[in-house]
């Protein structure tokens, strides 16, 4: 078993391992014990009451963070030559098409987000089989297949996010940095769980919000009081 650090033992020693926090307690807690030496990465569990097994209790969305995620999106636009200088313009770090795909079925998956457009998935869903493992497959759903690439790159870089509740029923996203305030970090969470809220499919039943918890890379885990969401 590996021998728990000081850090770490003071970090669980603040953790009430049996109480449900407020989102603003949780919050604050959340910086208080994390003592990475990197900008580390603060996520979200959702454990929901659905069977993602069924089409009518799958919970699939997008949402915009008030304060964006604090990363620097790598995306990659694949699109038609009239649509690559709007892509260029918005942002994108890699615009192209046939290169592109070429690179992907040799193994380069170098990016965060993959935007393309409905008139060149016929080329771009043969890299399913690459993409589609690594959550990078483009999905209308998610807003990554559409004609406004150039909006799309915008809305990405600016802290658009998509989330799915995964086969356990769990939806698990990252909702910024750690250097964030604890104000910023409650507005993203807010935003999240709002989101979330409104994509309760009719054929749920019981409770919706099973359970709520924030965390960082390297932190413990904080349970948050979902009875408000």
């Amino acid at each position: 078993m590996a021998r728990l650090t000081k850090k770490r033992k003071e970090a669980l020693a603040k953790v009430d391992s049996s109480k449900a926090y407020t989102l603003e307690e949780a919050s604050t807690l959340l910086k208080e014990i994390t003592f990475t030496k990197f900008d580390a990465s603060v996520d979200i569990d959702v454990r929901l009451g659905v069977d993602p097994r069924k089409a009518d209790q799958m919970v699939r969305g997008v949402v915009a963070l008030p304060h964006g995620t604090g990363k620097d999106v790598k995306v990659l636009v694949l699109c038609s030559p009239d649509k690559e200088e709007e892509a260029k313009a918005a942002g994108a770090d890699y615009v192209g098409l046939d290169e592109y795909i070429k690179k992907i079925e040799g193994g380069w998956v170098d990016v965060d987000v993959i935007i393309t457009m409905p008139t060149v998935m016929a080329k771009v869903g043969r890299l399913g089989r690459v993409l589609g493992p690594r959550g990078l497959m483009p999905n209308p759903k998610a807003g990554t297949v559409t004609l406004e690439v150039g909006k799309a790159v915008k809305d990405v870089k600016a802290g658009k996010i998509d989330f799915k509740v995964d086969k356990s029923g769990i939806i698990h996203a990252s909702v910024g940095k750690i250097s964030f305030s604890a104000e910023n970090i409650q507005d993203n969470v807010k935003e999240v769980l709002q989101t979330i809220t409104k994509l309760k499919p009719s054929a749920a039943k019981g409770t919706y919000f099973k359970s709520i918890h924030l965390s960082t890379t390297m932190s413990p885990s904080i349970k948050v009081d979902s009875s408000t969401f």
